[in-house]
């Protein structure tokens, strides 16, 4: 079983875990608690502080330090998971015929078959989120994604066309708003709003927002190689993207010219696509090690991602 990014697994206790890494390590499924089950049964959203404090009150078994990524996490023994939401299955389930769907999910189909006009292939699009785990309800984003890069940058032309022909909207300034206020990052809501709006994987179906994020995933279940990386320390940095063709990502990264530091690698949504090839970044985060001696800076190290970020400096 390859456990992929943006995927959920659920444990025995009631709890939902949302995939936050590709693959095991120490046979466990790298995640992060997102969801609990009360005494009435009913699922209910934690945050990321609740989450960690939930879990050492009461499972601190799910409690995990990553090696691979030298970061606190949580993860789950392959044993202990009863069952697991896949993206791409759940969106198959939608297109199924039933009697009844409600708003969020007859959007999100309108929106998928907008991309099929525009002969991008459904079967490498996936939906995650609260529609994933169907706990949904009328406010709901849609979180689409992708496993093919190729795929990818077709629905983001699509997205450009499709706003141009007035068959998608564009985020208002509440909306921007919201989404500034939910991110809580470390850039301005100026400049927050004038990278993301040139990403162009965002908008409206019917008035619901809908994202779009990349989440390549190996068809053929090969063991990666894994790479030890030890943290040096915070860093802050100006350099120039290079290579930018990983940008989108996940994790995303950005080959810089610098004269030891080889690449940016991002593992918050927040900065992915953040630059192109040719642009001076300014780039928060912390500076990492591997066993040969090649240097990265990771923007992401933790959930929130407190004092990281990458910034184009206009």
């Amino acid at each position: 079983m390859n456990y992929l990014p943006k995927s959920f697994i659920e444990t025995p206790e009631g709890l939902l875990f949302a995939v936050v890494a590709e693959g095991l390590e120490a046979g466990k499924v790298r995640c992060f608690l997102r969801y609990v089950r009360n005494e009435n049964g009913q699922w209910r959203k934690v945050q990321t502080d609740e989450a960690n404090e939930f879990l050492a009150k009461n499972y601190p078994d799910y409690l995990f330090h990553s090696s691979e990524f030298d970061a606190d996490l949580h993860a789950v023994s392959v044993e202990k998971i009863v069952k697991i939401h896949n993206p791409y299955v759940r969106l198959k389930e939608l297109f199924t015929p039933r009697k009844r769907r409600d708003a969020i999910e007859k959007d999100c189909v309108a929106l998928c078959k907008l991309f099929e006009k525009r002969y991008v292939e459904l079967d490498e699009l996936g939906v995650t989120g609260s529609i994933l785990v169907g706990l949904q309800n009328e406010s709901s984003d849609i979180d689409l994604i992708c496993d093919n890069l190729n795929t990818f940058q077709q629905c983001r032309l699509a997205i450009l066309e499709l706003t141009l022909l007035g068959k998608l909207g564009l985020l208002s300034e509440q909306d921007w708003l919201e989404s500034y206020a939910r991110r809580d990052c470390d850039l301005s809501f100026e400049d927050y709003v004038w990278h993301e709006v040139r990403k162009s994987n965002k908008g409206l179906i019917n008035g619901r927002k809908f994202d779009l994020s990349l989440v390549e995933m190996d068809k053929w279940g090969r063991e990666k190689p894994v790479v030890i990386y030890q943290k040096l320390g915070e860093i802050q940095i100006e350099a120039k993207v290079i290579d930018d063709s990983r940008a989108f990502c996940y994790p995303a990264e950005f080959k810089i010219s610098h004269p030891k530091i080889q690449s940016v690698v991002c593992f918050t949504a927040t900065y992915v696509g953040q630059a192109e090839n040719g642009e001076t970044i300014e780039v928060s985060g912390q500076l990492e090690q591997d066993e040969f001696g090649n240097q990265r800076i990771v923007v992401g190290s933790s959930r929130e991602a407190r004092g990281e970020y990458i910034k184009v400096l206009n």
